[in-house]
Order: structure tokens, then sequence, then C-alpha cells
């Protein structure tokens, strides 16, 4: 099941308010049902009361006339007008039934009922809740007094579920109302947390767009609003951002070109202390972008293999003269410091975070295959791949170069010696690939 987290802000803003909604209208008729269900049995006993009341003076005065048919006439034409009270009865004096509205009542002593009394009023009325025969009865006993002289009383009979009947359909209506609210509540809450998430939606739109380096059309404002005046200010940023990248980007480039004009110049500086090398790492850097090429490299792996050769012998800036230009064979301790040329190299390029990335390949660009190169002895895969690359085009530029102590050799033979010596100094994977590629370079 996914997690809340994952749910779109629409459907949070529209759960949160269905939520609220819902809660409210819940406890609003619960509230209601309660004031409703007090309200209907208040008001049903409150018009049996003051019908108890009306009754008493005119049985008063049927039974100070003796007129019994004309007190049950009366009786009987009330209940008939009031189906919801179940039994009216007149008593006299001594609590026994003159008139009942069930004739089978008549004649029948009844004692003071012992309920629960749930009202006493000034003028001797009664309200009690009684159990009855088939559940709680609501009894409401009025004194008949005629002449100053008590005759005895009426009561009036109300079937608890009665009241329960009245409050049952009040509380159907109310249900039904409550539907309505709901249901217009629902719609309302969808269509306004449309109406607030459109403009975020609209928001996370353009920020997506941002991240992503697009640059499309204004984003819209659906309101004057604070979230209207957000994308409005969001439409500004972004333009401010995009014209900021896009002069970023051409300084960055103006600034990487620079930046290779500067290293051919160095490496240019470097080849020109010696004029037997007078442009070596121009070719060593054409021959190994050549067989980086061929073996599907692109990009800034081939602008990193070029910057890496210009910078292969950038070490020998420490060397002294001395050496560099001795025309004889080397002396052993002379052989030695050549041979630190690319630590120093590696060295020269540490001061500098912006170049330090090239030190592999300037480091290791001298390691044999075998391990017995320097300056780590480092061997087969463990000699990092560009370093491999610019070690063949620089043995083969090398050998196809005039020296103080030989002349350049021909292409063939510095071919033969590649060959000669692969597995041993050179990659037995990369050298037969530079060799096509020198052949297709011409």
């Amino acid at each position: 099941m996914a997690s809340f987290s994952f749910i779109n802000i629409r459907s949070k803003a529209t759960l949160l308010i269905l939520f609220l909604l819902t809660a409210t209208t819940f406890l609003s008729y619960v509230i209601t049902t309660r004031i409703m269900r007090s309200h209907v049995a208040d008001k049903i006993i409150r018009t049996a009361e003051s019908l108890g009341r009306s009754i008493a003076p005119s049985a008063g005065f049927f039974m100070g006339a003796h007129d019994l048919l004309g007190l049950d006439y009366m009786v009987f034409q009330i209940k008939k007008a009031n189906p919801d009270i179940k039994s009216i009865g007149v008593l006299g004096p001594e609590r026994d039934i003159i008139v009942h509205s069930d004739i089978k009542e008549r004649g029948r002593k009844i004692e003071p009922a012992s309920g629960e009394i749930l009202e006493r009023s000034e003028d001797g009325t009664f309200v009690r809740r009684v159990p009855g025969g088939s559940g709680t009865l609501i009894e409401i006993e009025s004194p008949i007094v005629f002449m100053d002289k008590r005759l005895g009383s009426v009561i009036l009979e109300l079937d608890w579920s009665v009241l329960s009947t009245a409050q049952g359909v009040a509380q159907r209506k109310v249900i039904g109302l409550f539907a309505v609210i709901l249901a217009l509540g629902t719609v309302s809450s969808v269509l306004l947390s449309s109406n607030l998430t459109r403009p975020i939606k609209e928001l996370s739109s353009g920020v997506e767009e941002l991240k992503r380096g697009k640059t499309g059309k204004p984003l819209r404002v659906f309101s004057g609003d604070e979230l209207g005046r957000l994308t409005a200010s969001f439409n500004e940023m972004s333009g401010l951002i995009t014209h900021q990248r896009d002069k970023l980007a051409q300084d960055a480039r103006d600034l990487e070109e620079a930046y290779v004009s500067t290293v051919r110049v160095v490496a240019a500086a470097i080849d020109a202390r010696d004029t037997y090398t007078h442009g070596h790492s121009t070719r060593v850097s054409e021959l190994a972008v050549a067989l980086a090429r061929e073996l599907g490299m692109s990009g800034q792996e081939l602008e990193d293999i070029e910057i890496a050769c210009l910078f292969h012998d950038v070490g020998k800036i420490k060397i002294s003269d001395a050496i560099l230009h001795k025309a004889g064979k080397l002396a052993p301790d002379e052989w030695a410091e050549m041979q630190r040329h690319p630590e120093y190299g590696a060295e020269i390029l540490r001061k500098a975070p912006s170049l330090r990335r090239f030190i592999p390949a300037v480091r290791h660009h001298h390691e044999w295959h075998d391990g017995t190169g320097y300056p780590d002895g480092l061997s087969g895969e463990k000699i990092p791949r560009e370093a491999a690359i610019i070690s063949l085009a620089d043995a083969y530029d090398a050998m196809t170069s005039d020296r103080p102590y030989r002349k350049a050799m021909t292409k063939e033979k510095a071919m033969a010696t590649i060959e000669e010596y692969v597995g041993t100094q050179f990659s037995p994977e990369l050298a037969p690939l530079f060799i096509g590629t020198v052949e297709k370079m011409g």
C-alpha cells in the first residue's frame, strides 16, 4: 500500500478538507440530533400537558352537572383528535375511573403512580415516567377543580415509542439534510483543493523544468493572491537564473578555451627547451586522441586525453639542461634523475585542483606492461588506460624524431619495434590498434 507521503498535494488537500468536513458534519449531526430529540419529546409532552390542563375545567363542569355521558363524549372526541395519546382517563375523588377512552377500564381504581417524576407544576400537574405493559409510558396527571373543590383528576398516557417514532422521523430528515450538505461539501472541497493546488502544481512543474535546465514559457498566473504573486516572482527568478546560467555557460566555454590554450602554450614552452623535441607534445596528443577514438572514447574523455598528453612531460621543467641536451649516453645518476620527470609532473599538477585528474596519465606514462617501467613498476591492468595510450604515442614519436644521441627511425622500423615489445613494454590489447591507427593516419 502506498505511503501517505507519496500522495500528491491535491489529494492531500482534498482528503484534509473532506476529513474536516466529515468530522464537522458528524459532530453537527450528533449535536443536532440530541437537541432535536429533546425538543421533540419536550414538545409532545408539553402538548399533552396543555391538553390535560384544558380537559380538566371541562371535565369539572360535566362532573359538577353529573353529565357523565357528555364527559364520555368529550373524552372520546379528544382521543380521536389526538391519536398520539395512548389513553385519556377521568378519575373521581377516590381515584376510581369515571370515564376512560378504553371503555373496559371504567370503574377500575388507580393507585398513585410510583414512577420517576419528570416535572411537577404549581397547579398540581405531574409528569411521570412509569413502566407499562409494552414499554415505558409518560403519564400526565392534572387536577380537576370545580367551584374551588377538587373533584378528581385527568390522566393522559403517552407511549414512549410514539416519541421515539417522532424522533426517528425527524432524525431521518436531519440525516437527509446533512447528506446533502456532505455531498455539496465534497464537491466544493474537490473544486477548492483543485483551485488551491493548481498554482502549486504549476510551480512544481516550473521548478522541475528549471532543474533540468529547460527554458520554457513563463508559468501561468491564476490569481492575484499570495500564490499568484509567488508564481510571478518565480517567473522573474527563472528568467534571471536562465540568463545567468547562459552567461555562466558562455563564460565557462571561454574559460575552457583559455585553459586549453594556456596548456598548449605550456606544452610548447616545455618542448621549446629542446630543439629535438619541438612539437613533441602536440604530435603525441594527436596520436593518442586518434587511438582513443578507435577505442570508442568520445567527448570529455578525448579532451582529457589531449590535455594529459600536452602535460605528460611537464616534469621535465625540473630536469637540468645538461641532462636534457646531453648528446651521449646518460650516466646512471643522470638517467635516474631523468626517470623522475613523471613524478615531478605529478607534483606540479597536484598544486592545481583542476589539473589533478590528469595525474594518473602523467605519472604512469612510462610504466611497462610487464612491470619493469617507472616510477612505480605497475603492470598490466593496473596501469591507467590513459597512461598506456600515451605510452604508445610517446614512444612512437620519440622513435620517429631526431635526438641528440641518434637519428630518427623510419615509420616501418618504429612499427616493428612496437610489435617487438608487445607484452613487455606495450599492452597487447592497445598496440595492434595503435599500429592500425598510425597506418590510417599515414
